[in-house]
């Protein structure tokens, strides 16, 4: 007989390092144990075949899971080996019951070795027999809690117990697995959000920062919480009225965290990463925008949720209304306000930008108060005519060609005009963005 090799394994005697033997084949192209037969290749033999056989039949049912025992035949040769026949299984990863979806307990095949499989390796046989969708998949953690879950859902009135599961996407049909969908709701989700706050607008100079963990539904309420604390409230007292104005739209902030925890790609490891200054709050969550979609679409409110059931979740406790409202809305909160959001997209980056409305508001003021009486001419012939040349600046002011380019200049860095073509095609126009309905006689 042959000694030991890619699928041939050889067990003198009973032990469980057989369950291991048998969750490598089965992971990997399967393969043969030979039970009674030494690391030389002599036939040695069991001493009680019966009492060993059924040793190792319950116990293979009994240790691995999933269930592996329809990829598994058993056989005996000569009346004293025993034969494990083990077929290459279709619902991998195969693990120690006792040790769960982790290196030591997942076995793949290697050379004449069953050795513990890679972190990368046991994702990929997730993948393989689960799909390519990462909530549906099987989660590596099956040991979870779901405390902060039960919290959220009862505030919300909807109820959420194990019978729920399944309804939820919580755990998959074949055997009750919890999914990943269950590992982000659960109290150890090992994604976080993490939010800095800045003292320049070019994000360089700390003030503070934190980093919010647990289950989504924590991260949410903990990430509301903190965001109140960096709105700030303006107040503009006209005669005896006197006006509140928060930095942001509470709604707007709201929308903003819940698009970025709903459609963030969870395959990557990273955070949700907000950062605050003096100006402007932005969200960045990982994963670009789904093929077919652009960043105009999703102003328009189209939208294709990433994860669905994770979107449903939400949906059901009411957290959002419909799918592809929360960004329109936003835009509608920033309607009156001269500075819009943004939306940046990467292949790999989703980035909504909040202005701040009361420092949105005091530059427009500043700006009023910096308009001379030969900007307002400027602005009402562009406002009659579509435009200005610089000829025609210098015959409206009267001024010679070096003053009004400086008048000129001035504008621009105000961002009242801005300068379209060049060399003699050159003019001026209005900002596309400017609200200067002030600056006018």
């Amino acid at each position: 007989m042959n000694f030991e090799t890619e699928r041939i394994e050889f067990k003198s005697q009973f032990t469980e390092e057989i369950y291991k033997e048998v969750i490598a084949f089965a992971n990997t192209d399967g393969g043969n144990v030979y039970v009674g037969i030494d690391n030389g290749g002599n036939a040695i033999g069991v001493n009680d075949v019966d009492k060993e056989y059924n040793r190792i039949t319950n116990g293979i049912r009994d240790a691995i899971m999933p269930d592996v025992t329809m990829f598994v035949r058993f056989t005996v040769k000569e009346n004293k080996v025993i034969c494990i026949t083990v077929s290459e299984g279709t619902n991998k990863p195969y693990y120690l019951k006792g040790k769960g979806l982790k290196p030591s307990g997942v076995y793949v095949r290697q050379g004449t070795s069953s050795v513990p499989a890679s972190p990368e390796q046991i994702r990929n046989m997730i993948k393989e027999s689960d799909g390519d969708t990462f909530e549906e998949n099987r989660s590596l953690e099956q040991e979870l809690t779901f405390e902060a879950a039960q919290r959220a859902f009862d505030l919300y009135g909807v109820e959420f117990n194990p019978g729920k599961y399944r309804s939820l996407g919580i755990t998959q049909n074949k055997e009750g697995f919890y999914t990943n969908l269950a590992l982000l709701l659960s109290d150890q989700c090992a994604h976080t959000i993490k939010i800095a706050v800045f003292s320049d607008d070019a994000c360089t100079v700390f003030r503070d920062s934190k980093e919010f963990g647990g289950s989504i539904f924590k991260q949410f309420e903990d990430t509301i919480s903190y965001l109140a604390l960096c709105n700030k409230t303006s107040s503009v007292i006209k005669g005896v009225v006197r006006t509140d104005k928060q930095d942001y739209p509470e709604e707007a902030i709201r929308e903003a965290l819940l698009n970025a925890i709903v459609h963030r790609d969870y395959s990557f490891s990273g955070s949700v990463i907000i950062n605050v200054t003096d100006h402007k709050m932005e969200f960045i969550s990982l994963g670009g925008l789904l093929p077919g979609l652009s960043p105009d679409d999703i102003r328009s409110g189209i939208s294709q949720p990433r994860n669905k059931n994770l979107a449903e979740v939400f949906h059901r406790l009411r957290l959002i209304e419909s799918y592809g409202t929360g960004i329109r809305r936003i835009f509608n909160l920033y309607a009156d306000c001269p500075e819009q959001p943004q939306i940046a997209v990467t292949s790999n980056t989703f980035k909504i930008i909040l202005p701040n409305k009361n420092a949105v508001y005091e530059a427009e003021t500043e700006k009023v108060h910096s308009v001379t009486p030969q900007m307002k001419k400027v602005l009402n012939y562009i406002k009659t005519n579509g435009q200005i040349t610089e000829k025609e600046i210098s015959d409206l002011l009267g001024l010679k060609k070096t003053r009004t380019f400086t008048v000129a200049k001035q504008m621009r860095d105000l961002g009242l005009i801005k300068v379209v073509g060049r060399g003699e095609s050159k003019y001026y126009s209005m900002e596309k963005n400017g609200n200067f309905s002030s600056f006018y006689n």
